[in-house]
């Protein structure tokens, strides 16, 4: 067992994996705060980040921040750490959702280890794949990294897709209608600081290079981030007629699974960027309550379904901003 408090850069660092993690609007609704004794980083959701609209009981928040603690046990494991991780300790303090303890030297993952060099690479792509099919033994491996972490990944038949595909275009048709629903979207999606009102770098949200192309042939299976926003030199697209999709369920729906979802999709996705695809997350129907228990396949022994993932071969999508660690991370004397 580590004797020695980690080193303040070593914490950095482990911090600046974890924060690679995707997350609803790239909000980045995370805290981190280490605390040398025991050498324990504490994972803490933010509030003041939350999609009060369309994610109202926190159940995005809870999966971006459980994919950032899938990134530090990657990351730990990277730097010859062991994290043992605890989810929601303390139910007096509903905001710390995982502690990690962190001691060495690590158990020998070689599959956790070598998912490191996917964490800068994975990003969200909302530009057209190609038509080439996934191999089957490529989607047997995401299942199986679904397992691992205690959840279940399974690939719609024909049927079950155009439902998923008419639930997103359901769901835009009620965004659409809805105007904090489209005000909430709009303040995540913009080049403009929402505290000043100036055009500049952001840290968070949706840049506008990262919106893709628009689809020039109906609806795209992705979200349209600049539907409320003309952007100059966007461009158009024909995006796949038939998209390759993937539910990411659990059995239950409670704040423990959706723990242990954020990490599922986080281990599915750094497994898919290793592999050569590229990815994209459809979440649209699962922010109406009315339309999420319909996204699931009632032949299928799913009980809640957590996130679609779009997946095939394609351009991987530029990367999109992170706060600073220093932001994020707090270290008590």
């Amino acid at each position: 067992m580590t004797a020695t408090i980690l080193a303040t850069g070593t914490v950095a660092e482990l911090v600046g994996d974890a924060v690679t993690a995707p997350s609803m609007h790239n909000a980045q609704p995370w805290k981190f705060v280490f605390s040398p004794q025991g050498n324990v980083i504490e994972l803490h959701g933010d509030p003041d980040r939350a999609m009060t609209r369309t994610d109202p009981h926190h159940r995005a928040l809870h999966l971006g921040c459980a994919a950032a603690l899938f990134n530090l046990r990657v990351s730990a494991v990277h730097h010859g750490l062991r994290a043992r991780v605890r989810l929601l300790p303390d139910g007096s303090r509903p905001w710390l959702l995982a502690t990690a303890a962190l001691d060495g030297p690590a158990d020998q993952d070689r599959e956790l280890a070598a998912l490191h060099t996917a964490l800068r690479r994975r990003h969200t792509s909302r530009f057209p794949f190609g038509d080439e099919p996934v191999p089957d033994a490529l989607m047997d491996g995401l299942k199986s990294a679904a397992r691992l972490e205690g959840c279940r990944l399974t690939v719609p038949g024909d049927w079950h897709i155009e439902t998923v595909l008419g639930l997103v275009r359901d769901a835009e048709h009620r965004e659409d209608i809805d105007p904090l629903v489209r005000a909430e979207t709009s303040a995540w999606a913009s080049d403009v600081h929402a505290s000043t009102g100036t055009h500049g770098t952001r840290s968070d949200g949706i840049p506008t290079a990262a919106f893709g192309p628009r689809s020039s042939r109906g609806p795209s299976p992705v979200r349209d981030f600049g539907r409320d926003r003309p952007v100059a030199d966007r461009g158009w697209a024909v995006f796949e007629r038939r998209p390759q999709l993937a539910l990411l369920g659990t059995p239950a729906d409670t704040r423990v699974d959706w723990m242990r979802a954020g990490q599922a999709l986080e281990r599915v996705l750094l497994q898919a960027t290793a592999d050569g695809l590229a990815t994209s997350m459809t979440s649209q129907p699962l922010e109406w309550p009315e339309l999420r228990w319909t996204v699931r396949d009632p032949l299928e022994v799913m009980g809640h379904v957590q996130m679609v993932l779009r997946l095939g071969y394609g351009p991987t999508g530029p990367e999109t901003p992170r706060r600073p660690v220093t932001d994020v991370l707090e270290i008590r004397e």
